[in-house]
Order: C-alpha cells, then sequence, then structure tokens
C-alpha cells in the first residue's frame, strides 16, 4: 500500500512536465459566468484579443475566438493558426503565457489557453533613444526587390481541463 502513492505521483509527473515555464507567469482568473464573454489576452503588436465564453452546452462547453482590436490598427506581428504552426522550443518558439480561465457554474472545469511566441531577430541597428527605426521610403524599395522583413508570430490553443459537470 505504501508504494501505490509514491507510484501514483511519478505516473502524474509527464502531465506537469509537459508545459515549459512560460515568459509570463499569472495566477488563475477569476471564474466566469456562462454566456459571458471576457477577454483573456491582448497582444497589441498582433492588432488582436483573445476572447472567450463558456457556453454551459455539453457540444460545444467553451467558445475561444482570436478577434481584431481595430481595423486602423497597423500589425507588427501576425496571429497563426496552432495546429499548422505546430509550435515548439525546437522551433525556435518561445512558450509566452500560460492562461486559466475556471467556470463559475461548474468549479471542477477550467479553459486553459496556451499561447506561444516566435520571435524575430531584428539585427537592426538602434537609434540615439534605442528605438528600431523603419522608414517608408526604405521599406518601400526593399519590398519591391522581394526583401520582405519577417515579423514576430503568435499562436494560442486553448483546452477544457478537468471534470464536466452534470
Amino acid at each position: 500500500m505504501r508504494l501505490i502513492a509514491p507510484l501514483l505521483l511519478l505516473a502524474a509527473l509527464p502531465a506537469f512536465a509537459a508545459d515549459p515555464t512560460p515568459e509570463i507567469t499569472r495566477p488563475a482568473s477569476t471564474p466566469q459566468a456562462d454566456g459571458v464573454v471576457h477577454t483573456l489576452r491582448q497582444i497589441p503588436e498582433a492588432c488582436a484579443r483573445i476572447e472567450g465564453a463558456f457556453t454551459g452546452q455539453a457540444a460545444e462547453p467553451y467558445k475561444f475566438a482570436v478577434v481584431r482590436t481595430s481595423q486602423n490598427c497597423q500589425p507588427r506581428a501576425r496571429f497563426v493558426d496552432f495546429d499548422k504552426a505546430k509550435p515548439s522550443e525546437a522551433a525556435g518558439w518561445k512558450f509566452n503565457d500560460l492562461i486559466r480561465v475556471p467556470s463559475a457554474s461548474c468549479p471542477s472545469r477550467q479553459a486553459v489557453v496556451r499561447i506561444w511566441r516566435k520571435p524575430v531577430d531584428v539585427g537592426q541597428a538602434r537609434d540615439g533613444q534605442g528605438q528600431s527605426r523603419i522608414y517608408l521610403e526604405e521599406a518601400k524599395q526593399a519590398a519591391a526587390a522581394g526583401k520582405i522583413a519577417a515579423i514576430p508570430m503568435y499562436a494560442a490553443q486553448m483546452q477544457l481541463e478537468g471534470k464536466a459537470c452534470n
């Protein structure tokens, strides 16, 4: 009997070790009620907001979407589909954020959003203020020559964890 508890802990270790340490650490969010749309995270450089809502329906218990913050915003980063990008640290991605949102109507259930970021080495000279500047004419000439610089990318994945309530 004394051997069973340590063996169970060892079996559970891979589940805890699955995620690397995120760049941003935060506690779990406040529990959210069914039908209430809430912002999970804003990413200004991608002109995007990640929002979600518990639906209270068994078929689709949580809705999750990346929405544009403003039509006038000029993105300096891009959101890509998680399943197509397959982010991993080996591929140059960084585990950026882990967001946990418990359900108010079912405390044993929570939405877990994992956000990955793929930085780009700009390699551009900085000015006296420490800023990297992009000049319109130079950028147009580079684009015409087919030398468009890479931009940072983000990918987000949502999973439900915990036991569903009846």
